[in-house]
């Protein structure tokens, strides 16, 4: 049966060619909005982003306008269920929507080696911890940016040097750079002294998160600028609230490619049929039982489809992996990253719809009735 119907796709190579090309791109277009979705998944889900808490200057945005004392985290520590606040000194050069944006946090480098999941593949943590304008970079945005260690790189007024590049368990980390606190709170032009974008709350085990968050903001609440707490997750999600729509708009996409796989295959599908319905004729009279009938024609929808959604959810895949695309607003990234889960997603869609585009046709070829079709010219 497989021989027949390699045979039977070989004989019209070109719409063989053309339909699988086809189902290739809509299915790595499938794969791609299918990646944003589990970026943004990560970063507002997680242990972290449910257990850590961000407090930020109340009725502000972008982290240009958020502007804290840093002594804040003394009175932070001091609530119940705290067990440790990290200031953290951010700034962007680029508050909208960005393919290509660029975030520096500034914090101490013990903190974020202890509070961070981050590994060095290049460089070292000594140098990092012991030169004021020396800087750690994520590994998406080292490829963007062509960055490598001991390199000077420098953005807006920002200069620093790369003591080294990290990779991270947590893909958004990735698009990060972190430099010491001390050195963005006195980059000329910031005049950020004694001054931080927010403080990271790390929360003991036994904690309520919403608890905490209103006591933070009680406590804070007679003091000179006013915060809102909320969970870590929370934040980011309401931080890229433009974006978050977007992405659900993006979902439907992905339905709608999907969709198009299964009209393109269905109508190759119904042409092939249709073009030999006398061969179904002649098969039926030697002895072809139906239901046999209805395999090949299967068959050879889903083999279009899986071999054309195959290529597109590998391509996808690979261009995921090496091009460390993110999107960012307001401090927060989406990373693109590629998963086991997705690629297995897109090859189980590709059978699914291979065998549902086949379904219509298969029915045709089972029951033509064998006299008229043997009369066709």
């Amino acid at each position: 049966m497989t021989t027949y119907v390699i045979k039977t796709l070989w004989r019209h190579r070109t719409r063989t060619l053309l339909t699988v090309t086809g189902a290739a791109v809509a299915m790595f277009v499938f794969c791609f909005v299918g990646s944003v979705q589990e970026g943004l998944h990560r970063l507002t889900s997680g242990s972290d982003a449910d257990r850590n808490l961000i407090v930020f200057q109340q009725n502000r945005f972008c982290p240009t306008t958020s502007r804290l004392p840093e002594d804040y985290s003394d009175k932070i520590r001091k609530v119940p269920g705290v067990r440790d606040v990290m200031p953290i000194q951010v700034w962007t050069n680029n508050c909208r929507a960005s393919l290509d944006i660029v975030v520096f946090n500034g914090a101490d480098p013990q903190q974020i080696q202890q509070a961070r999941p981050l590994k060095l593949v290049e460089g070292d943590w000594a140098r990092f911890a012991s030169q004021r304008d020396a800087a750690i970079v994520g590994r998406n945005v080292a490829q963007r940016r062509g960055l490598v260690t001991g390199e000077q790189f420098t953005i807006g007024d920002i200069s620093v040097q790369v003591a080294g590049i990290f990779e991270s368990s947590v893909p958004a980390e990735e698009n990060l750079i972190y430099t010491s606190l001390a050195f963005l709170q006195y980059t000329r032009g910031l005049d950020a002294a004694g001054l931080v974008t927010q403080h990271e709350v790390m929360l003991t085990k036994d904690a309520d998160p919403d608890r905490v968050a209103n006591e933070i903001d009680s406590v804070l609440s007679a003091a000179s600028v006013a915060t809102t707490t909320r969970r870590k997750g929370a934040f980011q999600a309401s931080t890229l609230s433009d974006l978050v729509d977007l992405i659900g708009f993006a979902h439907w996409l992905g339905y709608a490619c999907v969709g198009l796989v299964l009209s393109l295959v269905a109508t190759t599908t119904v042409m092939s049929v249709q073009d030999r319905i006398k061969e179904y004729a002649v098969l039926q009279t030697i002895g072809l039982r139906p239901l046999r009938a209805m395999k090949l024609v299967l068959a050879e929808s889903t083999i279009l489809c899986v071999v054309g959604g195959t290529a597109g959810t590998a391509l996808a895949m690979v261009l995921l992996s090496i091009s460390g695309f993110a999107i960012g607003a307001e401090g927060a990234t989406i990373a693109f990253r590629p998963s086991v889960e997705l690629a297995i997603s897109g090859v189980c869609v590709s059978i699914v719809v291979g065998m549902a585009a086949g379904l219509a046709p298969a029915i045709q070829a089972a029951t033509v009735p064998i006299v008229d079709a043997l009369r066709q010219s």
